[in-house]
């Protein structure tokens, strides 16, 4: 019904309004306890039982929603029902922003992909924390930070506004993702510089070691050691093998329980759009089965450079069964998806965890 039918007028509006409208549906789902039990009937994972214990969180099974659907934590619910085995919202940042001008989300559908320059537009930490703490979720919940989308908090400056996001989502969150690719300087530098991401993960470590926060896990490096949430750092797919390798060495050092790979790509090489198309749509991260290739690539580099020793959650790219058991093969422990979702729809949810729980 979705691709025969939903997807057709979905695609008739611009990809940001059909997001917000999809947003709009999520919410109300949300908040009703009937529209939730249809969406289990229509698209729940059946017979979902594993018992993957990951930093003591147990998952239904691996896959879980992305950050950048839902940046205000008003959808949880909604997508525990459509079966996803874990939720991570944002990124949130510790100020709100509106985010970039319009038009800011363009959709690639001869690559099955996307490219937005949305600009952290979010409700800001307190706000979204504060929805969060009345949320009642039987699946693990992430938070995705970064930093305001602000290029006057560059420097220290920055690495508070990064820390207040995080002391925030201790709060609520079952882990939290660093997102470190978002721009830390007018220049557009960012946490992924080795000097930058030292610096922010040193400033993580004092502020969170000096609060008596309740601890909701135990017994992970960073989170035992510094706080008491698990820590993950989510990278780049533009980065290269030799920085990869700096970067999670600087993140060993520190202990940070887990990595996300990947973010977004910068780079427009091998789309099937054309260069006119692709220059009047400007800047912007490409999404989707767009950067799969490069995405399942750095999850084998990290698999391999981490022997197994910390989870990896694999996003970018994944649309299909088979791109989602290709992600498991290569080393990743949990996986996400969204562009795909847009593509698929809501019933890419079942087909892929019910695969990955039964195979």
């Amino acid at each position: 019904m979705y691709k025969e039918l939903i997807k057709p007028l979905l695609f008739l509006m611009d990809a940001e309004h059909a997001h917000e409208w999809a947003i709009w549906i999520a919410n109300k789902t949300n908040r009703s306890d009937i529209l939730q039990d249809i969406v289990r009937r229509l698209y729940g994972v059946a017979d979902a039982n594993s018992s993957e214990q990951i930093w003591g969180l147990h998952f239904n099974n691996p896959l879980g929603l992305a950050a950048g659907f839902d940046k205000n934590g008003t959808t949880p619910r909604a997508m525990q029902a459509l079966g996803f085995g874990f939720v991570e919202v944002g990124s949130i940042t510790a100020h709100s922003s509106t985010g970039n001008p319009k038009p800011r989300a363009f959709r690639l559908p001869k690559d099955h992909s996307l490219i937005n320059r949305m600009g952290l537009n979010n409700e800001g930490a307190t706000k979204i924390i504060e929805r969060l703490k009345k949320l009642q979720l039987d699946i693990p919940l992430g938070v995705n930070i970064a930093k305001t989308n602000d290029p006057t908090i560059e420097g220290g400056a920055a690495v508070e506004d990064y820390v207040e996001s995080y002391l925030l989502a201790q709060q609520v969150a079952d882990y939290i993702t660093i997102n470190i690719s978002c721009p830390n300087t007018g220049e557009g530098k960012t946490f992924e510089d080795p000097g930058a991401l030292s610096e922010l993960l040193v400033g993580i470590k004092q502020k969170a070691s000096q609060l008596d926060l309740p601890a909701k896990q135990q017994g992970t490096s960073f989170s035992s050691t510094y706080a008491h949430v698990p820590t993950t750092v989510k990278f780049s797919v533009d980065t290269t093998h030799k920085d990869l390798v700096k970067l999670v060495a600087i993140c060993e050092d520190y202990g940070i329980d887990g990595y996300v790979a990947t973010n977004t790509s910068n780079s427009r090489q091998g789309l099937l759009h054309s260069q006119q198309e692709l220059s009047a749509i400007g800047r912007g991260g490409l999404s989707g089965r767009a950067i799969a290739k490069r995405s399942l690539e750095m999850t084998r580099w990290l698999s391999e450079e981490l022997a197994g020793g910390k989870p990896i959650i694999s996003v970018g790219g994944i649309d299909s069964v088979n791109t989602a058991l290709e992600r498991l093969e290569a080393g990743a422990h949990l996986l996400q998806i969204y562009t795909g979702l847009i593509y698929e729809g809501p019933g890419l949810v079942s087909d892929i965890a019910n695969a990955c729980t039964h195979n």
